[in-house]
């Protein structure tokens, strides 16, 4: 695999709990893990349902398209709950896609929280992700690629940290955003 393999990493910014409105989602375009080639955004509701179709517009859109080899998502929702369809992001772009974790999520509290809010249709996307797997210190979901491949993208993208700098850096940027100054991790 290239070095130089162009990757997007997407975050959302910070947004308060409960809140209502929108939430930012920036994606950054990267050579492997060393060298921003571009920026995207785009904006979902927040704890909403309309961050797949967000994302696939944002991606099917862009200039960078033909050249991204692999999604990154830091983790499978934008916004709080507003789940992300991995399997249909994968499809409708295209493209691979891999659900970034740092930490093993509780799925069972999360499908507990969405039922509590009858949300059986977010319940029905935790599942759909799949099997969560466990590369090195992070903790991965992924379409359209297999392990051995995911692996070998993030050993080229982790290069200042064991998150990718894709996901990184979007965070930083999506943060310094909302918050006018970056905090916390990716």
């Amino acid at each position: 695999m290239k070095k130089e393999i162009r990757i997007l990493g997407i975050d959302d910014a910070p947004h308060k709990f409960k809140s209502r409105g929108q939430v930012l989602v920036v994606g950054t375009v990267f050579r492997g893990g060393y060298e921003l080639d571009g920026l995207l955004s785009t904006k979902a509701e927040i704890d909403g349902s309309d961050s797949t179709e967000k994302i696939i517009s944002m991606v099917n859109g862009s200039k960078f398209k033909p050249q991204l080899k692999c999604i990154f998502l830091d983790g499978i929702a934008v916004g709080g709950f507003n789940v992300i369809d991995i399997r249909e992001l994968n499809k409708k772009t295209k493209i691979p896609v891999m659900a970034i974790m740092r930490k093993m999520p509780d799925i069972t509290k999360m499908k507990e929280a969405l039922d509590k809010s009858n949300n059986s249709e977010k319940i029905r996307l935790l599942e759909k992700a799949g099997e969560i797997v466990n590369i090195g210190s992070l903790y991965v979901q992924f379409a359209g690629i297999k392990k051995d491949e995911a692996k070998e993208l993030l050993k080229i993208s982790c290069t200042r940290s064991n998150i990718p700098e894709p996901l990184r850096i979007s965070h930083l940027i999506a943060s310094g955003i909302v918050d006018g100054e970056s905090r916390g991790k990716a």
